[in-house]
């Protein structure tokens, strides 16, 4: 008999899981979609440009730019293609114009997943308080079974006393 109600138990929980599951994939989907629908071009061209510029593929090619090019100016056999001397006045201006690109541009898709990211939190929250509520009515009920068992263990226990002391009686 316990082993049955465990089982069903564990097929409740399981089933809860793959229904909360599905319900977030539908509520991601639809987020996905609606971010889709909602984004310009440019604003689709700032995200790849952030993603491109956080990743190590950014890093270790703008890595071997920069030493290709202080290399090629610094190399005395490579005189004759000098275009930026050190102190690299003209790789100065080059990286100071990247960053002044780069940055806003990152800072505008931060802004956008973070406002995307806010909107799945209070998803997240209403998901959650929920729960919350279902977990407490959950508890409720499990309080009013504990209640009425007791009370049924206590007529029980009257109900054995009672023949108990007829048994006494009659003996």
């Amino acid at each position: 008999m316990e082993n049955k109600a465990a089982e069903d138990f564990s097929s409740y929980g399981k089933r809860v899981n793959r229904l909360v599951d599905e319900f977030e994939k539908q509520i991601h989907s639809q987020l996905n979609e609606n971010y889709t629908k909602s984004t310009k071009w440019s604003e689709k061209l700032a995200d790849k440009i952030a993603e491109f510029g956080g990743s190590w593929r950014f890093i270790i090619i703008f890595f071997i730019v920069l030493a290709a090019w202080v290399v090629m100016n610094s190399l005395s056999f490579t005189r004759v293609i000098h275009f930026d001397e050190p102190p690299f006045i003209l790789l100065n201006l080059v990286l100071s114009f990247l960053a002044g690109f780069q940055a806003p541009i990152i800072l505008m898709s931060q802004n956008r997943q973070a406002a995307r990211d806010k909107k799945e939190s209070i998803i997240d929250y209403a998901i959650n308080y929920r729960a919350e509520q279902e977990i407490d009515d959950m508890q409720g009920h499990l309080h009013r079974l504990e209640a009425d068992f007791a009370a049924f263990r206590q007529e029980v226990n009257n109900g054995l006393n009672e023949i108990k002391e007829l048994m006494k009686s009659k003996s």
